[in-house]
């Protein structure tokens, strides 16, 4: 794996922010149907366990919406298993269903190709990418490691030693950042020591356990516990400093030659409605829109990366062949 390919994958978030849209949902409504009535009847599924990156996206996006009255009642509900692909089959076996949607992002489309997944991305409705998160490379408040060269020394040293630990199955953003990290200073990605686990609930146990020699994921899942002192980051994997970060270089400020970026979207099942695509297209836009939205962006440290409709669908089939190439050069898909 290339870093120039990770400059690829990074290179397909920046597309234009789509800026489109009512600002309100009104297609299909139950109630009066006017620009002022909620929409209702809205289930978002989280495609992994409690506590990780997509159950906060998922969950900060229903809190959002019922708190501007875009929406009432959103159910937002867990369906773990094999790194996304469980609740991919789950949408798609949902076709025509207009009410539900999947939180899904760049680990879902890894996932889909190292699990052999029967269903697929394409096979979904397209709805909208919602935001763009920087990984980190975390350790345990008491690590050995105090910089990220001290950990590229020992990792350099004996890679089967040092247990890396992600927060998604093989094909996933915290699969592929060590990986191409890996790359970049010169240890064999098949020589590294990865250990995958179902989401960020279950990835920061093992980081505070001590499990594991340091973890890989987004910045945003560990935040309390960077501000508590429980854990440190040595890296982010952003072009530029995180403002929620200030004092963390990047890799490229430490000399390692690598940019990587992760990404959360929504997908809808197969074959629903166009009054149903546009009651969640509307409703997001709407979101979007928002200054609370706004505000959880500031607070997650979350990039904005907003767009919906045909330029998230080519995005989507762009993240989907990056995402293959990758996997095929490391000989898992």
């Amino acid at each position: 794996m290339r870093t120039r390919r990770t400059a690829a994958v990074s290179a397909l978030a920046a597309l234009s922010i789509f800026a489109a849209g009512a600002c309100g949902a009104t297609a299909e409504k139950q109630g009066t149907g006017t620009a002022d009535e909620p929409v209702t009847g809205l289930r978002i599924m989280v495609p992994n366990t409690p506590g990780g990156g997509y159950d906060t996206t998922a969950r900060t996006v229903a809190k959002v919406m019922e708190d501007t009255r875009i929406a009432s009642g959103i159910q937002v509900f867990n369906l773990p298993g094999a790194g996304g692909t469980v609740g991919l089959q789950r949408t798609v076996n949902e076709k025509g269903n207009g009410k539900l949607a999947m939180q899904m992002g760049l680990g879902v489309v890894g996932a889909s190709y190292a699990s052999k997944s029967k269903a697929t991305l394409s096979q979904t409705t397209p709805i909208a990418k919602l935001m763009e998160e920087a990984g980190a490379i975390v350790v345990p408040k008491d690590s050995p490691y105090k910089t990220i060269g001290d950990l590229v020394t020992a990792w350099k040293a004996d890679p089967k030693a040092v247990a890396v630990g992600g927060g998604s199955s093989l094909g996933g953003p915290d699969h592929l950042l060590p990986m191409q990290l890996a790359k970049a200073v010169g240890v064999d990605p098949k020589k590294v020591n990865y250990i995958g686990y179902d989401g960020g609930g279950e990835l920061l146990p093992a980081i505070l356990g001590n499990k594991i020699a340091f973890g890989a994921s987004g910045f945003g899942e560990f935040l309390d516990q960077i501000q508590a002192g429980q854990v440190r980051v040595l890296a982010v994997t952003s072009e530029k400093p995180i403002d929620a970060l200030k004092d963390v270089p990047t890799l490229k400020a430490s000399g390692i030659d690598l940019v990587f970026t992760n990404w959360r979207g929504v997908v809808a099942p197969p074959g629903i409605g166009e009054a149903d695509k546009k009651v969640w297209t509307d409703s997001l836009t709407a979101m979007h829109r928002s200054e609370e939205w706004q505000g959880e962006l500031a607070k997650h440290g979350w990039t904005d990366a907003f767009m919906t409709g045909d330029e998230f669908a080519a995005y989507l089939t762009a993240q989907d062949k990056a995402v293959a190439d990758i996997l095929t050069e490391l000989g898992l898909a």
